[in-house]
């Protein structure tokens, strides 16, 4: 008898209820590419084919820095409009692995992180024809010094 009366008083409460009071809470959804602005699209470009199936969380994270980019100097602006147009050519997998990656480097101590940066950095510096092999290259310099790939 107490649960006949607790489901009574409970579907009196809830039909005594404002509707959007228990109405469950949206998440603002990301727009859809035709309704950015034309600015937003402008630095967007690279992502066009794409942008209407990405997540909205990440949209909303694009759209942040397209209304940043404006104020940013052109070195930024340069260095955004590049990194977007790599990422758009980036499979599904190699963005979680640069997600990742992304994360672990968040994660290390700063000491770290400048070794691994200064290591990148002569990663970089070796010849592109090295660069695009699988296997780790010797060679960490200048390019005019650098041996030919067949030696």
């Amino acid at each position: 008898m107490a649960r006949a009366f607790l489901a009574a008083l409970i579907t009196l409460l809830l039909a005594a209820s404002p509707a959007h009071a228990i109405s469950p809470i949206k998440e603002s959804k990301a727009p859809a590419w035709q309704q950015l602005t034309p600015q937003q699209r402008e630095v967007l470009s690279a992502l066009a084919p794409q942008w209407d199936q990405m997540p909205d969380r990440q949209r909303q994270n694009l759209i942040g820095v397209a209304n940043k980019y404006p104020k940013m100097k052109p070195q930024q602006q340069q260095r955004i409009k590049a990194r977007l147009a790599e990422w758009a050519t980036l499979t599904p997998q190699q963005r979680e692995l640069a997600r990742e990656r992304y994360k672990k480097m968040k994660k290390m101590p700063p000491e770290k992180h400048k070794e691994v940066k200064k290591k990148w950095e002569q990663y970089q510096k070796n010849p592109p024809v090295w660069r695009s092999t699988d296997q780790p290259q010797p060679y960490v310099g200048q390019p005019e010094d650098a041996p030919s790939p067949q030696q």
